[in-house]
């Protein structure tokens, strides 16, 4: 099996990471601001497949991290992900990794795909509240589980569901386009 990428599969790399730092300015306005960052994530993996839309996710991090304001606020720099939210970027990596393992297994029939989507969904939550436990006791003092999933998975949970059935509703829409293998 051939590993590289080619140049349409880079091509596609680099626009799912625009997509992605597009998605994360989109704010809806409520008391706790939801961002299009996870359906953006999630219609990457749909799209590209699990390796290139993992290797998405990860250019997208990694622009964030050297400063280029690609995070939601329009915000970037190390320490956005090093601070109390930062595990769910990489916990974004996870659902990616997920979804590719997945797809690796199983294939890429739509009940595995969407079985994938919530199981890496689920490593996401864990890994970024695992984190922002860590981070806010070293901050601000130790927070409970259950304090921590209140403020920042609870709320959510049906926003990211929503957008997880509209990324499958949209790519399966576009079909395969965007596969390169």
């Amino acid at each position: 099996m051939d590993n590289r990428f080619t140049s349409r599969d880079l091509s596609y790399i680099a626009l799912g990471a625009v997509f992605i730092a597009l998605c994360s300015w989109i704010s809806v306005p409520t008391t706790i601001p939801f961002t299009m960052q996870t359906f953006a994530v999630f219609l990457i993996l749909l799209l590209l497949g699990g390796r290139n839309g993992t290797v998405s996710i990860a250019v997208y991090i990694l622009i964030g991290c050297v400063g280029m304001p690609v995070f939601a606020g329009f915000t970037g720099g190390i320490g956005i992900l090093l601070g109390t939210t930062g595990g769910y970027f990489l916990g974004f990596l996870l659902t990616g990794l997920v979804y590719w393992l997945s797809e690796r297994l199983f294939g890429g029939a739509g009940l595995t795909r969407a079985l994938s989507l919530l199981l890496g969904l689920l490593f996401c939550y864990a890994f970024g509240t695992a984190w922002f436990m860590l981070v806010y006791a070293k901050q601000a003092g130790a927070v409970s589980l259950m304090t921590a999933l209140t403020w920042c998975v609870f709320p959510f949970i049906l926003p990211d569901l929503a957008k997880m059935a509209l990324a499958l509703a949209v790519s399966s829409r576009l079909g395969g386009r965007f596969r390169t293998r």
